[in-house]
């Protein structure tokens, strides 16, 4: 019975069991060796190649950037609702004050990247939170 394991740098990469003792074994382990010897047991360093750019923005000639559109949707909803609330509670007119001022929700990656998102969202949601708290 033999048993032989080929280690490579950490882990083994090879493994033989040979266990009935006969002389296809010992032909199998030798020609296993061979192999191994031909090609090595370690892990050859991998190359990576660095990130490309990201594409140029598209330009919309005329029309509202798809990433502007949705900011100033999701912003002036946002801030409507939050400045009609606090109309409403009598809590005072802080629009920078909030969580959903800060965070501004409903990004989405694919449409752009996300400084310009923010900005957008900001701005329609002072808008909307004006026009709901001083409405009422």
């Amino acid at each position: 019975m033999v048993h032989v394991f080929f280690a490579g740098l950490a882990q083994p990469r090879m493994g033989i069991c040979v266990c009935n003792g006969g002389g296809n074994g010992m032909r199998l382990l030798a020609g296993m060796l061979g192999v191994v010897l031909l090609t090595g047991c370690y892990e050859k360093e991998a190359v990576y190649a660095p990130v490309p750019p990201p594409p140029p923005a598209p330009v919309y000639q005329g029309q509202v950037p798809p990433l502007v559109q949705l900011a100033e949707r999701n912003g002036y909803r946002a801030g409507y609702d939050d400045g009609n609330r606090d109309a409403y509670y009598r809590a005072g007119y802080q629009p920078r004050n909030n969580r959903t001022y800060e965070e501004a929700p409903g990004y989405d990656y694919r449409l752009g990247p996300i400084p310009p998102y923010v900005d957008a969202f900001r701005n329609a949601y002072l808008r909307g939170y004006d026009r709901a708290f001083y409405q009422q």
